[in-house]
């Protein structure tokens, strides 16, 4: 099959070609651990996890490495562990923040359907990869020192006549479009106003290490410089795809492949860029601020049964239901009607449970629409064709494992969408619903709303109808 993905760098939906099938590799940045993760950093997870599966299906399991980083020196952490363990000395603190943080982040993307990475590194197991590129960086003329900080040079990047990327292709702006457009930090040392963070000194308390190019003073590293040492550390000097959010194009990972590609004189860091687009909640940008802001595990919490809120599928689904280039719109409603398509696959792959399947009885027509950029729509289209297909003929045993294997194509455990409620739940239901019966007798409507609103945040369906003899009733059963 062939496999098209569209390029950030060129702007193009190209044909991908591994630098080595055997070895195709993959770079994501992950999370920075100091909180719970937001939905939308759920967004990068669930696209770049499909890909990996793709990967795996096309070049084999064996032959895919895709790392994502932990990242875990950052100011923000270092805040939170002083607000959170304000008895404890920083680094305990710190340690102990990254530590809950992580194993929060792994709950939730495991919920989520999310195959584990290749390899998961942490930013401070690489300190020496940094200070190897940042040495490369200044011995090429590229990074100075001023002040016990190192910085990168992007005029010095642009000035080199050589086979380096201009400074900014990534973005596609010029140098004073991106200073315009950015929170530039203002500093009597830094050369030019375009110039970032290689390596800095550790105030008192913080991280830190033994600082590079002379440097006496300790000090910890920027941002930018991980990643591009995490990545060199597993992937190589080159490899296939760089991924992340739409947000990190700039600066993170503008200044990402300008530090790699001068460090190894290369005119790439990875032949293929790529980035999810923004999500959104009711068509709002997601901040505390407004109070629209949810996190990945506030979605899975428990209900008063014990079960998910929202099942991992359902937020999954829901995720992949929006090409993963556009924005998308984060609603209530999305996530309804998802857990609706759910439990009718639900229900076929619990009827037919004992059919096994392989990667081998795909649809091509799943196969092709996937390696199309990734286009999951389609194949979401694909798979609700192949459910009315076996409804039709649930006889077919070709049909169901290949409804089967597109499931598992896109990561959707589908089994946790069969809820069980005991006898003592299913008591206290209907006698919310006896309340609301007969509010509703007595008029009182809005008591009535009040009552059917509180089921459905139980996950309660209510359904009102009549009785063969014309007496209102009503019947009920959990969302699925």
């Amino acid at each position: 099959m062939e496999l098209r993905l569209y390029d950030t760098l060129t702007r193009e939906k190209r044909s991908f070609v591994p630098l080595d099938p055997k070895n195709v590799r993959m770079y994501v940045c992950g999370p920075t651990v100091y909180d719970f993760a937001h939905i939308g950093n759920a967004r990068p997870v669930i696209v770049f996890d499909v890909l990996f599966r793709l990967l795996r299906h096309v070049y084999g399991a064996e032959h895919v490495t895709y790392v994502r980083n932990i990242t875990d020196i950052d100011d923000k952490i270092n805040d939170r562990a002083a607000r959170d363990f304000p008895g404890l000395p920083l680094n305990e603190a710190i340690r102990k923040v990254t530590e809950q943080t992580e194993k929060q982040f792994h709950a939730d993307v495991d919920a989520l359907g999310c195959l584990r990475p290749t390899v998961e590194p942490r930013a401070t197991e690489h300190i020496a990869e940094m200070r190897a590129i940042i040495e490369k960086l200044v011995q090429g003329g590229f990074a100075y020192v001023a002040e016990d900080h190192v910085l990168f040079s992007p005029q010095a990047m642009n000035a080199a006549n050589s086979i380096l990327p201009r400074y900014g292709a990534l973005a596609k702006r010029t140098l004073d479009e991106m200073i315009a457009g950015a929170r530039v930090d203002v500093a009597p040392y830094k050369r030019d106003a375009a110039d970032f963070v290689l390596w800095k000194p550790s105030k008192p308390g913080e991280p830190s290490w033994p600082s590079p190019s002379g440097i006496k003073a300790q000090g910890r590293p920027g941002w930018h410089v991980e990643c591009s040492a995490m990545a060199w550390k597993h992937l190589g000097e080159r490899f296939d795809i760089h991924g992340g959010g739409i947000d990190l194009v700039f600066p993170h990972h503008e200044n990402e492949l300008a530090q790699t590609c001068c460090a190894f004189h290369a005119d790439r860091m990875a032949n293929v860029w790529m980035h999810n687009g923004f999500l959104q909640v009711k068509s709002e940008k997601m901040s505390k601020s407004l109070g629209n802001f949810v996190t990945i595990h506030e979605l899975l919490g428990t209900d008063k049964f014990g079960g998910r809120r929202w099942e991992g599928a359902v937020l999954r689904y829901a995720m992949l239901s929006t090409h993963y280039t556009q924005p998308i719109d984060w609603t209530s409603a999305k996530l309804h009607w998802a857990r609706k398509q759910l439990s009718d696959f639900s229900k076929i792959a619990e009827t037919h449970e004992s059919v096994a399947f392989k990667s081998d009885d795909l649809d091509n027509r799943v196969v092709s629409a996937l390696g199309d950029d990734l286009n999951a729509p389609a194949v979401i289209v694909e798979l609700n064709r192949q459910c009315s297909a076996v409804n039709q003929n649930s006889s077919d045993l070709g049909r169901i494992r290949a409804f089967k294997a597109t499931l598992d194509l896109l990561g959707l455990q589908v089994s946790e969408l069969n809820p069980q409620i005991s006898p003592s739940d299913r008591s206290a239901i209907e006698i919310k619903i006896a309340r609301r019966n007969a509010a509703r007798n007595a008029r009182n409507f809005k008591e009535s709303d009040r009552i059917r609103d509180e089921l459905t945040a139980m996950g309660v369906v209510l359904k009102d109808g009549k009785d063969a003899d014309g007496n209102p009733v009503t019947t009920w059963e959990i969302a699925r």
